[in-house]
């Protein structure tokens, strides 16, 4: 394992020994990943912050750059030194620090509710793929810390890599990083209304513009000023990231 290893992505400082392994509140917690990566198409893993290493890697491709889930496990911290973008390595420590330092001011029984999101390039066959990997804990230890956290990776529907967000459940509330100015800043999700809704989700059914016009009986040029619209909310350039965007800030 790297020397740099224990300072890197969202590595938690030195803490004492979290609780025994079967005291976990759901012992089958594995197993429940390991369902829930083959039910949905974006790679799963669960990072262990006491142990620095990989506890599950789900068989999911995107994340696992031509290896497999054992070696991801086997290289622990040190996949991300070998993966991940030479651009891109100083950003994700970075985000490591901007991380631990949010969650730090959180109240400790609230930070379950908390999701990290960023976009990096993973080198796949020495090609550099724009991925957006959401982190969020599982299991706290006694003091509070992030013990565990469960990862989600996906293609992302930027262009370029940081966008760093932190989102909380059950809220409309979310903070993203403005690097112009080095500070977070608190802003609303996005609020499609009901016919925008409408027209995302016939569009994902494979509805042409017409129609999805005859479907909710307006004229093709009405949907099309509705696209247009979605896109400039959204700010992506075709249907197919806007579908990707809703999808992954949960909006439909």
């Amino acid at each position: 394992m790297s020397e740099n290893v224990n300072g890197f992505f969202f590595a938690e400082p030195a803490m004492k020994e979290a609780s025994n392994e079967e005291s976990l509140p759901v012992n089958n917690y594995l197993e429940v990943t390991d369902a829930l990566s083959r039910a949905i198409y974006m790679s799963v893993f669960i990072i262990d912050y006491q142990k620095r290493n990989f506890e599950y890697v789900s068989e999911n491709p995107l994340f696992l750059c031509g290896n497999t889930p054992e070696e991801v496990k086997k290289m622990g911290y040190d996949f991300y030194f070998k993966y991940v973008q030479k651009s891109d390595a100083d950003l994700l420590s970075k985000i490591n620090r901007l991380g631990s330092e949010f969650y730090e001011r959180i109240p400790a029984e609230e930070r379950k509710y908390y999701t990290l999101s960023y976009d990096i390039h993973l080198l796949n066959n020495n090609k550099a793929i724009l991925v957006n990997q959401k982190l969020t804990p599982l299991f706290l230890t006694d003091e509070g810390k992030i013990w565990k956290a469960m990862g989600v990776v996906s293609l992302s529907t930027n262009t370029d890599s940081g966008n760093i967000t932190i989102s909380r459940q059950g809220t409309n509330d979310y903070w993203w990083y403005d690097t112009q100015r080095e500070m977070w800043r608190n802003e609303e999700k996005i609020k499609l209304t009901e016919r925008e809704m409408d027209v995302l989700r016939y569009y994902a059914q494979g509805y042409t513009i017409n129609k999805i016009a005859e479907k909710i009986f307006v004229s093709p040029d009405t949907i099309k000023f509705y696209r247009r619209k979605l896109f400039e909310k959204m700010q992506v350039s075709n249907i197919s990231e806007a579908l990707a965007f809703v999808t992954n800030n949960k909006l439909l």
